[in-house]
This record gives structure tokens, sequence and C-alpha cells, in this order.
């Protein structure tokens, strides 16, 4: 079989012996086995034999899920794959060519379902809530993503659940369509390969599907496209924010075990109790391991296994916020619908790495309010935590009777309520401070790195990281261009103030200096936090006064490795979207997620990636890795997808 048209030349890693077709990897449909279904259709062959354009939108109450198969689709094209994803899958290279592979990632092939026995495994689609800019929003759910199967991948034991995206109508599409237009689909493919390889949580996308013959109508009529994309979990806050409204007591205790038996592995693999829950910072990792019947602390703050799956959700999301913050990354429709359990990046929209730096900047230009800018997302996504906390009070509250079965079975009784609340209120303020010292702990560790550091100071929070930021701010410097440029600069090229301010030029766009004092005061900011940095970088690399040309050389190698050359930027994929969808390339598509799969390089064209010679475009790589054109910069744009 002829080299394959989407493989990015190496970007898989070579070796992978188990990978197989997608017809033959193993499937699994663990969370229909385990939640109950939409009773409308209780068993997939009833829903198989309801015709397609009758399974509406409606309300779906007792159920965590309805299933329902992708709309079938004519002359599907595959545009593209992502050799990671496919590695990550198992799906050996070259069985993107297959028709079987098209129709799969299309809708059209029923994987694990027996067409003449009526029975197998079956698609699906969530029933989610939501609180969408701060107000409830009802019944939302999978309006358009339609889940496929789970498959776990024989080399590394991880199990991911393959959703399509733009795959017709479901119960849970509102006033929609279930439909996708290729424009938001590009840019879904494209940023959740480049978040992963970025080391930021985030669900992944296989392949992308232009569909031809499927016309959506947005604000104008655009062309329809399927992502088949795929995560750990896809479930999210808002699961349980609809049990919740409805008062669903018992399938918030049957989701909350599944979370923890089937997502997270089993109760033992959740964190045990801090030493001093209310000085996180203070106390020692916590460990793990605990029985699931274990209670641990005193009875007023007592933790139960509910309160440790909810600690371990928390902290994931910690990890995840605080990573969007020191890459520049913004959601830009964090409600809680869009965050998950799993602690991934989830559901990309109005999304955009940020360009000239200012905290204020929302790239969705409905959020009139800025609720969903920069600074406030980690704010934000403790914000839709604590919902979560509410939808699991009860069981947090219970604490050590969590299990006794007159509460399982009749809930709180009036006399227990007070303290029942008490408690819950207490370790859901106890988890906002270990929140706050798991996020500022991930990302004082980031921006370490990317400062080219080995170790940290106290003081480097406000002497290095504020006022780097306070400095990009004032004069509009671009952030991921500075974290780079900056890797780049010698420190024997800061010896004196002179030097310092003439190597500040190099952080400035070519289009000049915005801020108090132009061009000259900008060099005698930047230059004075140089100094700083120069300091900070003797003590670290060499003995306080020099170092040498090796170890200088090593930072540099260092900080190249985390701080990337490359981001998907707004006005990038708006000239992707132009080349596919106006003038037919295909090819943009293949170079574009080479760039994103290998982020860290100093240059792709040309060079060498797995043993093979990859071609490239050198003068697209030089100008989507150095200055954003003054019409790019801090693009925003819609919901609509």
């Amino acid at each position: 079989m002829a080299s394959s048209p989407f493989s990015t030349n190496g970007a898989a890693k070579a070796g992978n012996a188990t990978a197989l077709p997608i017809n033959e990897i193993p499937k699994s449909w663990t969370f229909t086995s385990k939640l109950p279904p939409d009773s409308i259709f209780p068993t997939p062959a009833a829903s198989h034999k309801t015709p397609r354009d009758q399974i509406l939108p409606r309300q779906v109450r007792d159920a965590l899920f309805t299933w329902v198969r992708p709309m079938h689709v004519e002359k599907p094209e595959l545009l593209a794959v992502s050799p990671a994803a496919m590695r990550d899958l198992g799906i050996a290279e070259g069985d993107e060519e297959s028709e079987d592979f098209v129709n799969t990632v299309a809708g059209n092939k029923l994987q694990g379902w027996d067409e003449e026995k009526q029975e197998g495994g079956y698609p699906w689609a969530q029933c989610y809530g939501g609180f969408q800019f701060g107000q409830w929003a009802g019944q939302l759910g999978d309006g358009r993503a339609i889940s496929l199967f789970e498959t776990t991948n024989p080399s590394t034991g991880i199990r991911y659940e393959l959703q399509l995206k733009g795959a017709g109508l479901t119960p849970y599409s509102r006033f929609a369509d279930g439909k996708a237009v290729l424009r938001s689909s590009i840019r879904e493919f494209i940023v959740s390969e480049a978040l992963n390889a970025l080391g930021i949580p985030t669900t992944r996308a296989l392949s992308l599907t232009l569909l031809p013959e499927v016309k959506v109508r947005r604000e104008t009529t655009e062309p329809g496209a399927i992502v088949a994309r795929f995560a750990q979990s896809w479930l999210r806050i808002g699961n349980f924010d609809i049990l919740r409204a409805r008062g669903d007591r018992d399938l918030i205790r049957k989701l909350a075990t599944y979370v923890a038996e089937d997502v997270f592995g089993g109760w033992e693999t959740l964190p045990a109790r801090l030493e001093d829950p209310d000085k996180p910072k203070e106390s020692a990792p916590s460990t793990r391991g605990i029985p699931a019947d274990t209670i641990e602390g005193p009875s007023e703050s007592a933790e139960n296994r509910f309160t440790r799956l909810y600690r371990e959700i928390v902290r994931r999301n910690a990890l995840t916020v605080a990573k969007w913050q020191a890459y520049g990354f913004m959601n830009g429709v964090l409600n809680t619908d869009n965050t998950s359990l799993f602690g991934l990046s989830i559901d990309f929209g109005p999304f955009a790495f940020m360009d000239n730096f200012d905290p204020t900047y929302t790239p969705n230009h409905d959020d009139a309010m800025l609720r969903y800018n920069y600074k406030n997302q980690p704010s934000i996504i403790w914000w839709n935590l604590v919902r979560l906390g509410e939808s699991l009070g009860e069981l947090i509250g219970a604490g050590s009777q969590v299990d006794d079965p007159k509460f399982v079975e009749d809930g709180v009784k009036e006399e227990e309520a007070d303290g029942i609340i008490a408690r819950a209120e207490k370790v859901i303020m106890q988890v906002g401070e270990e929140y706050k010292a798991v996020f500022l702990g991930e990302y004082k560790k980031l921006m370490t790195a990317r400062l080219g550091l080995k170790s940290q100071k106290d003081s480097d929070f406000d002497e290095l990281f504020s006022e780097v930021l306070d400095t990009m701010e004032s004069l509009e410097l671009d952030f991921n261009l500075f974290f780079r440029r900056l890797s780049l600069v010698k420190v024997d090229e800061l010896e004196t103030e002179e030097a310092r301010r003439d190597r500040a030029a190099v952080f400035f766009y070519s289009d000049g200096v915005t801020g108090p004092g132009g061009e000259a005061e900008g060099r005698k900011r930047v230059g004075e936090w140089l100094d700083k940095w120069r300091q900070r970088i003797l003590e670290d690399w060499g003995d306080g006064k020099t170092v040498s040309d090796e170890q200088d050389r090593e930072r540099m190698r260092a900080m190249k490795k985390v701080n990337p050359n490359f981001v998907p930027r707004s006005w990038i994929l708006d000239e992707i979207i132009q080349k596919v969808e106006k003038e037919g390339d295909r090819d943009i598509l293949h170079r574009v997620m080479h760039m994103a799969l290998h982020p860290f390089e100093e240059s792709w064209a040309g060079h060498t990636f797995d043993g093979k010679v990859y071609k490239g475009d050198v003068d697209e790589e030089t100008r989507w890795t150095t200055d954003v054109p003054r019409f790019g910069r801090a693009l925003q744009c819609s919901c609509s997808s």
C-alpha cells in the first residue's frame, strides 16, 4: 500500500507492534453497560428500529444517556488524521486509507453492532445540564456529539472513548441541528492535538472529515464536517448539575461511583486526607491507597470516599488551568458543561492562545462581561467546582454515615440537615484552599521552567513572574514569543546596562513599541527585568557570578523544550480555514498538524523526523512563528459552530 497522504512523515513513533486496523482494535461499551439509559429507548434495538429522522430533541429524565446512531452521510471525504492520535489509539498506520476507517469516522459504519441479530455495542449521546455564563441553562447534553465505543490500547493500557462531533440530531440538540461546520471542526482538530503536544491535559482528535453533501446554516451557509475525537472520559460537571437540579439522589451516587471505579480506576487511587486541610501548602503530598470505606479526619470535617473523589476532580482541574495560564491558552466558554471531571481541556469553541499579553482578553466576542477572560480562568474553574461540590454535597456532608442504609434509602433527616450542611461547607472550603495550593504550585513550576530556572525562590513570583507579565502588558509584548526568544538569549549578552537595553529589542514587534515612553522606555524596562533574570540564571546555572558557555547552552536547550516555537494562533487558523474551505487545499492540514505535534522544534522543513525527511514549507513556517500581523492580534470569534 502506498504511503498515506494523511501521515505526518513520522510524527507517530515507530514500533507500535500492536497497532491494528480500526475494525480490529479492542472495543467496549462500559459506560452504557453500567449506567441507566433513556427509557424511551431501553435497548439499542429500540433506538435502531426508530427512523433516524424521528429521534428528535426532548427532555430526558432518569437517565445518563440515550442510544442514538450517527446520521448517514453521503460521499464523506477524509481530510486529515493525527498520526499521534492513531498511535495512541493503537490504530495501524495506513488504515486511514481503508473504506472501513473512513466510514467509521464519518458515522456510516457501526462498529460492534450486529445488524442481523439487532444486538451488540451501540452509539450513545450523554445527558447533562449546565450553568452557562453563571446562569442555570437546564438540560443540555450531547446535542451533536455521539460516542461510538471505548477502546483500550494494549500497549499503554489507557482506555479512550471515541466520539463523533457533528454527527446529527440527538434528544439533546435543543433548537440546533446536530451538525458542525468545517470552520470550527478544523479549529478543534488542530488545537486538540496541539495542546496534547504541549503537555496540557486535553481531549484529542483522530480525524477531520468533510461532508460535501451537508450544508449547515449559521450566519451563512457553510460546509459540514465531523471531527472524530477521543478522551479518557467525556463526563463533565454538567452531568452532575442536571441530576442535582432534578433531585435525583440515586443517580448522583451511582454516577459518582462510576467515575471513581471506572474512570479513575478505583476508590483506592484517590488522594488521602491532607495532614492539615486548612493549610495544604504546609502539608505533605497526599498519599493514595485508602480503602473505600475508610473515614478520615475529625467528625466536623470527616472525609469519606466521595470527598476524596471530589478532591481528585478539583486537583486535576487545578493542574490543567495552571497549564492554561502558563501557556496563555483560553477556552473562551468555561461553562460547567465545558468543565471536565477528568481535568481535560474540553469543547473547543471560541478558544485562543494569547498574542500580545492582555490579562483581560477573551477570545469570545459574545462574552461582553469578560467573564471568561484570561485572568478569570482560575477563579471561574473554582466557581464551577463549587457547583460540583453542591451536587455532591449530601454525600460529602454525610461523613461517616454515607453508607448507612437509612441515609442511602431515605436521604437526610430534618434533624441531621444542619450538621450535614455544615460539614459539607467546611470540607468544600478546605478543598478550595487545596485548589489554590495545587494551582499555584503547578503554575510556579511551569513559569520557573519557562524562564530557564532550575529552582524556585519566594522572590521569583514578584520580581520575575509578575514583573515580566506587567511589562508585557504595558508594552504589548507577545506572550509566547517572549519566552521563546528569551530561550535564545545568551547570558554573556546581558553583562552591561547598554547591552541589556540593546538586546531588549528582540522582544518587540517589528512594527514598534506601544506604551508610555515609546521604544526608549520599553528598552529600559525590559533591560531592567533582564538584569534580574540574569542574576537568577547565574545563581541557578553558575556560581552566582559567572556561568560557563556549556552551562548556558544547556540552559537554552532546556528552555527550548518547554517554550514552543509554534502554537496555533487564531490568525493562523483563519488562514488555514480559508485555504481549505475556499481554495481546496488539503496539504496545509498535513503541515499544520506536523508543526502542532512538534511545537518545540527550531524549524521543520528539510529536517528528519523518525527517519524520514519532512518536506514542509519554509516560508509558511517562518510566517507562523514570527511576529503576529497587526490585523491578526487578539482576534475574537463567536460560539457559532
